[in-house]
């Protein structure tokens, strides 16, 4: 049975990569997996900024293999736990397939202590799991305390061969995948106890730091004459970032895997999680072009070629770029996206007047953030096994206070206001659904009529809010948080249990391997308790 699945996920990989790839280039440094595979979760020291450190990797590299699959292709992905027991890095892990709606397997969401007990060291889970209307850009990252800041984080596209927009571009292949993820020198769990700050970005998975050397980076090649659908993908843990090609615009027609009308920008700021896809025309001289992503981090430059990775066009040569850096005319500004396929909000067209209207207000105090005056802490039993349970109330439902009971089938409004809150922009993320933003953060106008519609979205800083609306038509907890995972692990989040009463008809059977992963957990140790108890956001 294990060399049939070998064999299988081998072939997947094979066909996906044949299927996707239609460019002269070979593909880039990303490995590619099928949609039937085996992601093994273990511990490496690499240098991808030229500083070593340990880390927490998939298949040993950085970032993970891209996960790619046809629009209505069934998932298996198997997730293996080989993290050494050390004293220093999470051993436990959960990985998450964000942005996948898991309509019916809420139990393949990967997200320890809200739909599962995490995967503890030699031991595995399957997520079997389809989308079977998604296509676009997402991704995937542990979801265990803050491990993905140790590097276990990589791609995942569902491609349409039905786009219709596909008359827009002429490659989009694994080459044209660029991750964007900010880097840490220290392990995650030390961090857990200061205000986390990045020493680099990493475009591709590589990149320079203050003061270090000059490491290699990343290259995009590109055609004369060809048009490339880039796939941004934005998997730090912290930082936004400003993202630019230095003498090329840019043409939005994705957010966060919902098709956008075209929209030509020359910088989009891209917050933690969020992805875009962008048409870039290879019009220009035959040249090296940088490409820009200033992080958020106070005093970030492009000295030495810091935050930076090379387009580079065939026939130029392999040398660092010239260009020079224009400031923006034409910035990326949320509320001028607009879905491209089945435009409008849900509901009543006015504020206030949706079925279930809630308002969340973010606050800190101390170390903690809080939703409505409530921490989210750890379950000791997920949520989802509560539900299975027989609870049902919101009264009945661990942890008290942070988990909001929605009937079925309802349109649900949402407000989340930043009190008190430091360390925005704050990208905040809805398991389970894409909604509509219906009033962006640092705009006073509200749009019904055809809204972005995503899955992550800035709430702002301190005196910002936004409005967004879904429909909860996906029964099971579906975790809501900000994805600044220092403020996840310090309380910023909340469950929105859907429809508990239909929840167990809706995601039955649960497998048997998902039914063993809390007994397991419950004989480990757990060193690494996830919270935060001293750090002070101030």
């Amino acid at each position: 049975m294990f060399i049939l699945f070998l064999i299988v996920s081998l072939i997947s990989s094979i066909n996906a990569t044949a299927i996707v790839s239609r460019s002269e280039y070979p593909l880039s440094q990303l490995s590619v997996h099928g949609p039937k595979t085996r992601l093994t979760i273990g511990n490496k020291v690499i240098a991808p900024d030229g500083f070593q450190r340990p880390t927490t990797l998939v298949d040993g590299i950085f970032p993970g293999p891209l996960i790619a699959a046809q629009k209505g292709d069934h998932f298996d992905i198997e997730v293996v736990n080989k993290l050494k027991d050390d004293d220093s890095m999470f051993v436990l892990t959960s990985v998450h397939w964000h942005g996948i709606f898991q309509n019916r397997t809420n139990y393949a969401d990967g997200v320890a202590f809200v739909t599962q007990c995490p995967i503890t060291p030699n031991h595995s889970f399957l997520h079997s799991f389809s989308a079977p209307n998604q296509a676009g850009t997402y991704w995937y990252h542990s979801h265990y305390s803050v491990q993905y800041c140790d590097g276990l984080r990589g791609p995942l596209v569902i491609y349409d061969p039905e786009d219709p927009l596909a008359y827009m571009y002429d490659v989009d292949d694994a080459s044209t995948v660029i991750t964007l993820a900010d880097w840490y020198h220290t392990v995650a769990p030390d961090l857990l106890g200061t205000i986390a700050v990045a020493q680099s970005m990493l475009i591709n998975g590589l990149g320079r730091y203050a003061g270090g050397p000059q490491s290699e980076l990343a290259v995009v090649n590109i055609t004369p004459g060809k048009r490339y659908r880039l796939r941004l993908i934005q998997i730090s843990c912290d930082s936004n970032v400003l993202f630019s090609i230095d003498g090329h615009d840019l043409t939005v027609i994705e957010a966060d895997g919902q098709l956008t009308k075209p929209l030509v920008v020359d910088q989009l700021q891209i917050f933690a999680a969020q992805r875009y896809s962008v048409i870039l025309v290879a019009d220009k001289p035959v040249d090296n072009y940088w490409i820009r992503a200033l992080p958020s981090t106070a005093n970030a430059t492009y000295d030495g070629g810091m935050n930076t990775a090379i387009l580079r066009y065939k026939g130029a040569p392999e040398i660092d770029p010239t260009t020079v850096n224009v400031p923006s005319t034409n910035p990326l500004v949320e509320t001028n996206l607009h879905a491209l396929l089945h435009p409008g909000a849900p509901g009543i067209p006015e504020y206030g007047k949706a079925d279930i209207n809630l308002h969340l207000n973010v606050t800190i105090s101390g170390p903690n953030f809080y939703v409505n005056n409530v921490t989210f802490v750890n379950p000791t039993v997920p949520v989802l096994l509560q539900i299975l349970s027989g609870a049902r109330e919101a009264s009945q439902l661990l942890p008290t206070g942070s988990v909001y009971v929605l009937d079925a089938n309802k349109v649900v409004e949402l407000t989340v206001a930043i009190v008190t809150a430091p360390g925005g922009p704050h990208p905040i993320h809805l398991h389970g659904h894409t909604f509509d933003v219906v009033q962006s953060a640092g705009s006073n106008t509200f749009n019904y009529v055809n809204p972005v519609r995503r899955d992550v979205v800035s709430a702002g800083i301190i005196g910002d809010k936004i409005v967004i609306r879904f429909v909860t038509d996906n029964s099971g907890p579906w975790f809501l948080h900000c994805h600044i995972d220092w403020h996840l692990a310090a309380g910023f989040a909340v469950v929105m249990a859907e429809s508990p009463v239909d929840t167990p008809a809706h995601v039955n059977p649960v497998p048997y391997e998902w039914d063993r992963l809390c007994p397991i957990y419950d004989h480990h140790p757990d060193p690494m308790v996830a919270g935060i108890t001293d750090i002070h956001f101030a």
